[in-house]
């Protein structure tokens, strides 16, 4: 019986080992072994004998990038608030200039654009009619 089992265990050995060759051969000819072991180790990569040594790169000329000049500004310039343009000193009291929103009621004026009126609070929009 003891005979029998290291019988066993010898032979066991041998499949084991057979198993291992077998995947190093696969491994080098390219190909995964037939039962598909990813998870075994990776070779490195021998240097093969008279193959020449990896050359250094050249380094890259620089590319002559010329600048562009200063951009023209087209359109208008944005002009600045001017609130007295909004409000008018008459004695002790002080008048606002422009219709305020009907939504909104008094304190909200309407902007005032080239063929229409604008609150900027509630959206409310009131076109002119220039026929």
């Amino acid at each position: 019986m003891v005979e029998e089992e290291k019988k066993e265990e010898v032979k066991e050995e041998a499949k084991t080992e057979e198993k291992a060759e077998e995947a190093l051969e696969a491994k080098a000819s390219g190909s995964q072994s037939s039962e598909g072991n990813s998870r075994a180790p990776k070779e490195e990569k021998l240097e093969v004998e008279g193959a020449r040594p990896k050359e250094e790169k050249e380094v890259k000329k620089e590319k002559h990038v010329e600048k562009k000049g200063k951009r023209v500004r087209t359109g208008r310039k944005h002009e600045s608030v001017k609130p007295n343009s909004y409000f008018d000193i008459q004695g002790d009291k002080i008048i606002r200039k422009g219709t305020n929103c009907p939504r909104c009621g008094p304190g909200t004026l309407l902007a005032k654009h080239k063929d229409r009126q604008t609150c900027g609070r509630c959206g409310l929009t009131a076109f002119e009619n220039t026929d």
